[in-house]
């Protein structure tokens, strides 16, 4: 994201508020929805996320990345949406959330039948981890962060990333083998 953008979002500039939201908003999306697990929590969260960012852009002060500083946003508030909903008997995503609205064609593909197998997986592994090692998981093995944007999105020491990272896949490991999953790591 340029400085200039980010300048002039906080000196009130709409435009560059918008653009800010094209380019940032289907990542914020995509790590609510791997930590909330609920289509509709993530699109809230994502939503809630840019409002806070629109009210507090101003104090932004360059003292991180631009990106560390809004997916901190974006983790700690999907986090808190997560906590809340399983707090109130909120139940885990299931696959149907997850797909599309749109009209299927009658017959399922071959690989569209491979894909809802993998995602209906990668749910049930995602759901018996807990929102913190989750959000590890999250921004390293489906956002690509390094180890150190990490620790600087969470806010944590990067030995304690490594260790979360480390236990979460242990637990990965842990279900794969009680389910009878062949798991590759």
């Amino acid at each position: 994201m340029a400085k200039s953008t980010i300048e002039a979002a906080a000196s009130g500039d709409m435009t560059a508020f918008e653009e800010i939201y094209k380019q940032c908003s289907q990542t914020v999306y995509t790590i609510a929805l791997g930590i909330t697990r609920n289509r509709q929590d993530a699109e809230e969260t994502t939503q809630d996320v840019f409002v806070k960012v629109f009210r507090e852009i101003k104090n932004f002060r360059f003292d991180s990345s631009f990106g560390t500083w809004l997916y901190r946003i974006a983790v700690n508030t999907a986090i808190n949406v997560y906590r809340k909903r399983t707090r109130n008997g909120g139940t885990s995503l299931q696959y149907d959330e997850l797909k599309d609205t749109r009209t299927v064609a009658p017959v399922i593909q071959r690989q569209d039948a491979e894909r809802h197998d993998a995602s209906k997986r990668v749910t049930a592994l995602l759901d018996n981890l807990s929102p913190e090692h989750r959000s590890c998981i999250v921004l390293r093995e489906i956002e690509g962060f390094d180890y150190n944007e990490i620790a600087g999105v969470l806010g944590i020491p990067l030995n304690t990333v490594r260790s979360r990272l480390k236990r979460a896949r242990e637990a990965l490991v842990a279900y794969c083998r009680k389910e009878g999953i062949r798991y590759e790591m």
